[in-house]
């Protein structure tokens, strides 16, 4: 089954190459990337039918405007840039905590605390699935509340919540031997690690 799983993916791929011929240019690309102001109007007016559009025309054109206005940085002319240098430290640390955080470690070991857990052998990779499953599920759900919330919000609830599940689930690996029960604590926290890292970072 796991090899027709993986290569389901590669199916979905081809599809995805053999449509994008036949997807349409955005209106914002044509004008801003290409400067073809004609074919710009018409893929407005084929994306959004026949009508006065002229708000949104005119918040593309001023967005042409900024850009042409705009310079481009390079790597080390951001670097230098004195202006940038809180963006680019916030940056830095957010992709920096988000390699650090402790999702890889998890998938990593989860196959042998499920093991540990006496989950039978041929469930282990369905459970597996379905911790990969709760962060797909996860994904959505914080496309829903960042809207309501804000980046700033979610960013240090997720990572606080996921310290206190880190902290707990050494605690439960640590006492697993002692008490049964710990084994399936350390499952339930492996599932909400992967929630939290979800709707967060």
């Amino acid at each position: 089954l796991w090899p027709w799983l993986l290569a389901s993916s590669g199916l979905s791929a081809l599809v995805q190459l053999v449509i994008l011929p036949f997807f349409p240019d955005s209106p914002s690309y044509l004008l801003i990337q290409k400067g073809n102001e004609e074919a710009f109007r018409k893929a407005i007016r084929k994306l959004w039918g026949e009508g006065d559009h002229q708000a949104e025309i005119d918040d593309i054109m001023k967005e042409k405007v900024a850009m042409t206005s705009t310079k481009t940085l390079r790597v080390l002319e951001v670097i230098k840039d004195r202006s940038l240098r809180w963006q680019l430290y916030i940056l830095m640390t957010v992709m920096t905590t988000l390699q650090l955080c402790g999702i890889n470690a998890i998938y990593f070991y989860s196959f042998e605390v499920f093991h540990t857990a006496k989950f039978e052998e041929y469930l282990i990779p369905y459970v597996s699935l379905g911790v990969g499953l709760c962060e797909c599920l996860s994904s959505i759900l914080c496309s829903t509340l960042i809207d309501r919330f804000g980046r700033k919000v979610l960013l240090w609830g997720g990572y606080t919540l996921m310290c206190s599940v880190l902290a707990l689930l050494t605690m439960t690996l640590s006492l697993q031997h002692q008490f049964f029960w710990m084994h399936y604590s350390s499952v339930i926290l492996i599932f909400l690690f992967v929630v939290f890292y979800g709707i967060g970072p």
